[in-house]
């Protein structure tokens, strides 16, 4: 579990994060939403431990990132995995050596131990015969679905993704959504992922929490979103025509 206490994080003298408490539970799929600038990218920073900030805590399974050690610090994040944006593969390597750097960092295993773990965590993301093909060989599904083998690839406690359906189509991101719900319940992970797609909050939104300038407006699950009568919400959700009609049906199916 992470747990989140009256964070602050300040640039200058813009406020950003303005005291959020929240946590985020094992074997659970959390999506922070918001609206650009709302702070869930600085947000998500702070819980990688690659921004500080000024007042409040961050602890992962009881242990407050602030107190550890440098030492402590990196053994924790060998038991993080990240799924950027844009998938942030390394150009210059295969997509096998793309996944086992983590294992080049983080592990001792040798040359022949990182293959096979590379080999089952390909095979795992339906992707058994992508080895030694270049990213830029590889469409943008692939892409993700790769990055996401790299993520997992070291056994993380801890998955953060970063907008994993950017630049995807509604089937293909439909995929990806549904491989990090499976792999959150396969590993018993602890998932965060940044997002601003209402499709995945309603496909995989187990919990919700909902930032608007720097200020946690709002959580709870996929299911009870359609019952809010927060405004900063709704207005959020029910953007569009679909979402609108969708939550009208949910409220009279449930009357």
């Amino acid at each position: 579990m992470i747990e989140v206490k009256d964070l602050h994080k300040s640039f200058g003298d813009a406020h950003i994060l303005k005291g959020i408490t929240t946590s985020f539970e094992k074997g659970k799929t959390s999506l922070v939403i918001g609206q650009s600038g709302s702070g869930k990218t600085v947000f998500l920073k702070c819980l990688l431990g690659l921004f500080s900030y000024e007042q409040g805590s961050i602890s992962y399974d009881g242990k407050i990132y602030s107190e550890l050690s440098e030492d402590q610090k990196r053994n924790l994040r060998a038991e993080i995995g990240m799924v950027f944006q844009g998938s942030a593969l390394f150009d210059s390597m295969t997509i096998q050596e793309n996944v086992m750097f983590p294992l080049r960092m983080f592990t001792k295993m040798s040359k022949s131990e990182m293959e096979d773990r590379a080999d089952f965590v390909l095979k795992r993301v339906n992707l058994p015969e992508a080895h030694f093909k270049m990213p830029s060989e590889a469409s943008g599904g692939m892409q993700k679905r790769v990055a996401i083998a790299r993520a997992i690839v070291n056994n993380p406690k801890y998955l953060f993704c970063d907008e994993p359906n950017s630049g995807l189509d509604p089937k293909t991101a439909m995929v990806i959504d549904n491989l990090i719900q499976e792999i959150t319940d396969e590993y018993n992970i602890t998932t965060v992922i940044n997002s601003h797609d209402m499709n995945s909050v309603m496909e995989i939104g187990e919990k919700i929490v909902f930032l608007q300038l720097g200020l946690k407006e709002w959580e709870g699950s996929k299911h009870n979103i359609f019952k809010t009568e927060n405004k900063a919400v709704t207005d959020f959700v029910y953007s569009s025509e679909l979402f609108k009609k969708v939550r009208r049906m949910y409220l009279e199916e449930n009357e």
